[in-house]
This record gives structure tokens, C-alpha cells and sequence, in this order.
């Protein structure tokens, strides 16, 4: 693998631009801005290294799907999975650096995207072309599914697989994210959690009301607060009557793969600004909620006036987002039903639940053998041992590739605790991108002799 892991250290500047201007086009699903033009610049890097690449429309109007395929030596065929929308960059003023402009400086690559997804696709791109102007050719055959919708939930993601089965067909699947932790070591992914996206609104009054009558005129904001405040209580548990019954307990090898990841808890705390954990959990505790436990998270809150200044209103309207984390094997369509039950019987049932989005949870089992043979790999390339995570705390639209195709699904990647996904300054470090890299190539070797 010298020659291989050689062409990417000459390169990197060349992988590096491609990742800016990559990173330029501001795909960003929730607003529905450059998809397209994403889709395409996709399309052609991906023929341009001789693989059949083809934009494939979702079902029900969803953002199109990068398929590519390229056929190698060995029969085996690995199968990326990926994203091309990435979140929106608002705030704007917490940005060092325009987000849609990835910017370098001391040694990390800032911008929209660097880390989720677009770095990994390129670094993933970059392992095939360093195997094919080395070698001449693929160790394994390979296949991109590259969706524009993650972001946003994945609608429609479980339709698209069952239509094209035989397309996705392959023998395992490496997921879209992945990285270090906080001492370097890089981590093996397993599964991610399902998710259940819902907008909870309210209307007390035709319109807002001078707040002196609050005395004897429903206030939205509070109908709200109160109802918000039923679903989960000061300990932190879902009050949502069986929220927990479908939760499937981790298995003993799940647990001690837990137990055995690094201690971080205090790494986490300091990079957050936490004094503490929710319950005063510590130690392992923490991680085994973090990854096995689902949630119940206001996203946000909107009501009445929040400008600069006072201004004494009685709203008449509330709106506020929520997620649910699921685990196996809840199911966000049960959860959402379970949800509205809970709000009728408290007495809220003017309050209007709209679903957004509703992804199911996925995993691979500990005991996979392809779970040894990557941990191999990543210590190959890594020279530490990899912490395998049994699951991730986040979503993505595993379910069908587990489930539907059978495969096992795995996820490692550029990322480090601190890439900020999801916010501004989110960043990669050259170093990860191009172990990264590397170790997508090396998979690919060690995939293709079977």
C-alpha cells in the first residue's frame, strides 16, 4: 500500500481544492438552494475517474440520488454511502470565515460541509483515484449512493432503496461520517439512531393581544410551555406513555464495547462549557445513555416578541420544533401516534403535532466478522487500536441498507470531536482527511482479497 498511501501525501493540496470547490456550492436541502447543480458536479467528478455515474430522481419529489458504479478485481463490491446537502450556515456572525468559502489556516480547512459530508466524499473519490494511478485498476468493485436529502430527514430514502435493490446490491456498506476521538484514536461506527421530527402549534387567539389581558385571555406561549412540559419531566425521562416499551436492550457485547471506549466525558464537558451531565451521570454511565437511550429534544421555540427592547404582548400563536432519538427498535410512525394519544389525554389537544420527518434506527451487530477485519484496517493505517462504537448518537437512513439489503454497515471517517458539525466554524484537520483517505484505499485493498 506505500505507493497508494504515496500518491495521496503528493496530492493532498490537488484533493484539497477539489474539496473547496466542492464545498462552494451552498447545497443546503432545508432550502432547497444548488441541489442540482451539486448533483452534477457529482456526476462528472465521479465519470471523469471512469466510473458510471448517473443522477436517479427520488420518489415524491425528493432531491435526485448520485449513483456511480465501477467494476474491479475482485467480484466483492463495497458500497458508499453518502450525502451531498449539507446544513444551513445561519448564524451567519459566528462564522471566522465565509461558510460557503472553505478557508485554510493552521492546519484545519473551515466551511460549510468540510466534515458533513462533502470532505468524505472527496477523500473516498481521492482513495479510488490514488489505487487507479497506481495500480491501474480497483482492488474491489465499487458503488456511490449519494442522496440530497439527509439533512432534512432522508424522506422518501427507504422507497428509493426498495425500487433500486439491485442497483444498491453489494456485500457491505461504509457510511457516511466517522473520525477520531479526542486522543486520536480512530473510531469503528456500527449503527446510527432513528429519528421522529415534529412541530408542535397552537393558536389561542385570532390575533396578539396588549398583555394586560392576560388576566383572563389564553396566552398561547404558556398553552404551549405547559403542554411541552408533560412530555418530559425533570428527570429527564419521557413521559409519553409506552415511549419505552419497543426499546431493545444492548446486547452483552454492545455493552462491553461501550465500557471499553476511551473516557472522554470530561473532554466533552469542557468543549461544550458544561459543568455537568444531565442526572450526574459520569464515567461509562454517560456513553451508555449517549448510545443506547432515546431522547425527547426541543429544537426551538418561537412566541410572541423577542426583538431588542420591551414590547407587553399576549401572543396568540406558539410554535415549537421537537426530535425524538430512536433505538431499536422503536419506530417514529408508533412514537408519533403515542405522542399525540399523550397530548389528547393531558388535555392538549388543541395543540397541532405536524410531522416533519421520521427516520427508523440501524445497526450492524459487534459480532459481525466484517467488524474485525475493518478494525484490522483502521489500525493498520492509524497505528492505535480503533474504539468501536456499537452506534452513534445521530440519525441516518441506515434502516433499508441494514434491513431492506442485508448488508453490514459500518462508518469511519475525517471527523474529530471538535469539527463542529451542524454549526459555524465547522472544520476538518488536514491530518484526518488524509488518514482518512488513506484508509478508505486501504479498505478497499483489504475488502477486494476477501
Amino acid at each position: 500500500m506505500d505507493d497508494v498511501y504515496s500518491y495521496l501525501d503528493a496530492h493532498l493540496n490537488e484533493a484539497l481544492r477539489e474539496l473547496q470547490e466542492l464545498c462552494a456550492l451552498p447545497s443546503v436541502s432545508a432550502k432547497g438552494q444548488a441541489i442540482e447543480e451539486t448533483a452534477g458536479w457529482l456526476v462528472d467528478r465521479l465519470r471523469s475517474l471512469g466510473l458510471d455515474a448517473q443522477v436517479l430522481p427520488k420518489p415524491e419529489g425528493g432531491h435526485p440520488v448520485v449513483y456511480a458504479f465501477a467494476a474491479g478485481d475482485s467480484t466483492r463490491t463495497l458500497l458508499f454511502y453518502d450525502h451531498y446537502d449539507v446544513q444551513p450556515e445561519e448564524p451567519l456572525e459566528e462564522w471566522s470565515s465565509p461558510p460557503f468559502q472553505a478557508t485554510l489556516r493552521t492546519g484545519r480547512l473551515y466551511g460549510r460541509g468540510v466534515s458533513d459530508n462533502k470532505g468524505n466524499i472527496v477523500a473516498r473519490l481521492w482513495a479510488i483515484r490514488a489505487w487507479q494511478q497506481t495500480r491501474g485498476r480497483l482492488p474491489c468493485s465499487v458503488k456511490f449512493c449519494i442522496e440530497g436529502d439527509e439533512e432534512i430527514g432522508s424522506p422518501y430514502m427507504e422507497e428509493f432503496v426498495a425500487r433500486h435493490r439491485d442497483l444498491l446490491r453489494a456485500d457491505a456498506c461504509l457510511w457516511e461520517g466517522g473520525g477520531v476521538t479526542w486522543d486520536g484514536r480512530p473510531q469503528l461506527t456500527l449503527g446510527v439512531k432513528g429519528l421522529l421530527y415534529v412541530e408542535l402549534a397552537v393558536r389561542t387567539l385570532a390575533r396578539d393581544a396588549h398583555s394586560s389581558w392576560g388576566t383572563v385571555l389564553p396566552n398561547a406561549a404558556w398553552r404551549l410551555v405547559w403542554a411541552l412540559s408533560t412530555i418530559k419531566g425533570p428527570d429527564e425521562r419521557v413521559r409519553i406513555p409506552g415511549f419505552y416499551e419497543r426499546v431493545r436492550p444492548p446486547t452483552p457485547e454492545e455493552v462491553a464495547a461501550v465500557e471499553a471506549m476511551p473516557a472522554e466525558e470530561e473532554d466533552t464537558l469542557r468543549a461544550y462549557g458544561a459543568a455537568r451531565y444531565v442526572g450526574g451521570e459520569t464515567g461509562a454511565e454517560v456513553r451508555r445513555r449517549h448510545i443506547f437511550e432515546p431522547t425527547a429534544t426541543v429544537d426551538g421555540l418561537v412566541a410572541g416578541y423577542t426583538g431588542p427592547g420591551p414590547k407587553t404582548v399576549l401572543p396568540a400563536q406558539a410554535l415549537a420544533k421537537m426530535d425524538f432519538r430512536l433505538v431499536p427498535d422503536q419506530d417514529p410512525e408508533d412514537i408519533l401516534a403515542k405522542l399525540r394519544q399523550h397530548l389528547e389525554r393531558e388535555g392538549f389537544g388543541d395543540i397541532e403535532v405536524r410531522y416533519l420527518s421520521g427516520v427508523r434506527p440501524g445497526r450492524t451487530p459487534v459480532t459481525h466478522p466484517i467488524v474485525g477485519m475493518v478494525r484490522d484496517v483502521l489500525a493498520q493505517v492509524y497505528g492505535r487500536e480503533p474504539v468501536v462504537v456499537p452506534s452513534m448518537a445521530g440519525t441516518g437512513p441506515m434502516y433499508p441498507f441494514v434491513a431492506e439489503l442485508g448488508l453490514p454497515v459500518f462508518d469511519f471517517g475525517i471527523g474529530y470531536p471538535d469539527t463542529r458539525i451542524h454549526a459555524p466554524d465547522e472544520n476538518i484537520r488536514l491530518e484526518d482527511f488524509l488518514r482518512g483517505a488513506k484508509a478508505v484505499a486501504a479498505l478497499m485493498g483489504r475488502f477486494g482479497e476477501g
